[in-house]
């Protein structure tokens, strides 16, 4: 498929085109400088024709960060089968862009100078400023009026090849004489396919500014594909990347760098929201937190995220090799601080030596599959009947309260319903031995487990059952 790469300095509205094409809100836009600053990619339908769109960060070189964002960003052109250039047609040409422009020529692809922000007839005149290019394909527009746009769409549609038609099948003497009854009579007798269970795992990685998850993210899969730096607060955007691993598709997320609410600015507030966006529909947390240094409390409101949306969770201590104390007093120190994630599973690695980051992705398999298990009903019974007996429920004033059965009803997490003769006298601390109980029995490591009581004959719309 045919990759078309939007290139530009900082602050042209390359994300807008971005958006605009996609046809939905995918990268962070601002009026802030820099905002986008991973590639980000998305396959989209050019006057139906598909193809893969990317968007890069502004080709800027004014520190460490910005550096590495130019390098990526030139690196996806070189790899795009179509470039465009975008300036902003509300500034004057400067000498950095007509440099970056020569040299993109010398990919010998085809490329054009796309002038940003020229909203009316009368601001026209300004895209004349950059005829001194030299560019074969100018197209004057504005993203955020939709000028302009469909010229440009028609060029990129040109270096797409055409979807293919497959004919349909001519049909035989005895179909065209086949009636209606006849055709749906043969659909009632064709079986149902059984739903296909999901192969794909999405996998978040969360945690504090400058704890490493980029570089994480570019260890599991083997190349730099987030941008990483010193700066605190370099990913902005949530940057995913899918790998495949033991017959299973993983869908990698490196979410922004969280910080405390009182010192979120800017387009930070959007990665905040992007950030809960991509965990409403996560399987499993990678909870990043920095070893070489104690925690913080900060630390664990973010594994509060992963608790808040029911996610397994796996606890990564990274930066290992530079270790604040012994392993044996740090994962002390993280049962204590986040007993919420008691049922977690801590690895220890560095994600800059790689060092024991490939058993990440087997803890992630196994952990998936007691996220998404279904335990028989016998079974679980079985198991409440021998709880009880070896440890009585608390009685309600005097009165006996009993589990008539249990059953679950959904996976991920496994949710599980006690159908109940008084369900409000279920006390928190006998539902946590019960849980308790369950994860002894079963293989439940990494996942949460939600036990809801209820009535006998009493129907809880909240559970869907």
């Amino acid at each position: 498929m045919k990759t078309i790469a939007i290139i530009g300095l900082p602050n042209v509205g390359k994300s807008s085109l971005f958006n605009r094409i996609a046809k939905e809100r995918i990268a962070i836009t601002s009026d802030f400088s820099g905002t986008t600053r991973d590639v980000k990619d998305k396959e989209v339908l050019i006057l139906d024709r598909p193809c893969i769109i990317v968007d890069t960060g502004g080709l800027d070189s004014s520190n460490e960060m910005f550096e590495n964002v130019k390098v990526k960003s030139l690196e996806a052109a070189k790899k795009a089968d179509v470039i465009i250039m975008m300036v902003d047609g509300k500034l004057l040409p400067s000498d950095e862009e007509k440099k970056i422009f020569y040299s993109l020529q010398g990919y010998k692809k085809p490329i054009s100078l796309v002038i940003n922000k020229i909203d009316n007839d009368k601001e026209m005149e300004r895209a004349w400023e950059f005829s001194e290019f030299g560019a074969e394909k100018v197209f004057p527009i504005s993203v955020s009026h939709n000028r302009g746009v469909n010229a440009l769409l028609k060029w990129i549609c040109d270096f797409l090849p055409a979807p293919i038609v497959e004919d349909e099948p001519a049909l035989e003497e005895d179909d065209e004489d086949m009636d209606l009854e006849s055709l749906l009579s043969e659909e009632e007798t064709q079986e149902e396919e059984p739903e296909v269970e999901s192969n794909q795992i999405n996998v978040g990685i969360i945690g504090r500014t400058n704890v490493g998850k980029s570089s994480l993210l570019n260890a599991l899969v083997g190349k730099e594909r987030a941008v990483v730096s010193s700066i605190a607060g370099t990913t902005i955007d949530p940057v995913d990347e899918f790998i495949e691993y033991n017959d299973k598709v993983i869908n990698f997320v490196d979410t922004a760098g969280l910080r405390r609410r009182g010192r979120i600015e800017g387009i930070e507030k959007f990665a905040l929201m992007r950030t809960n966006e991509m965990l409403e529909s996560a399987d499993i947390a990678l909870l990043v937190l920095d070893a070489s240094e104690p925690f913080k409390e900060l630390d664990e409101r973010i594994a509060n995220l992963a608790d808040k949306n029911n996610l397994a969770t796996i606890i990564v201590l990274n930066k290992w090799d530079k270790a604040y104390d012994t392993y044996e007093e740090v994962i002390a120190e993280i049962r204590f601080r986040f007993k919420f994630l008691a049922y977690a599973p801590v690895i220890t690695v560095s994600a800059l030596s790689k060092q024991r980051v490939h058993k990440i992705k087997d803890l992630i398999l196994k952990v998936y599959e007691n996220y998404s298990q279904r335990i028989p009903t016998s079974k679980l019974n079985e198991l409440f009947k021998e709880a009880t007996i070896k440890h009585h429920m608390p009685s309600d004033k005097t009165k006996e309260v009993k589990i008539y059965f249990a059953t679950q009803y959904d996976v991920k997490p496994p949710r599980i319903v006690l159908v109940m003769n008084r369900p409000k006298a279920l006390h928190f601390s006998y539902k946590r031995y019960l849980t308790n109980q369950l994860r002894e029995r079963f293989e439940l490591e990494g996942s949460p487990v939600l036990l809801y009581a209820r009535k006998k004959g009493e129907r809880d719309e909240s559970l869907d059952i």
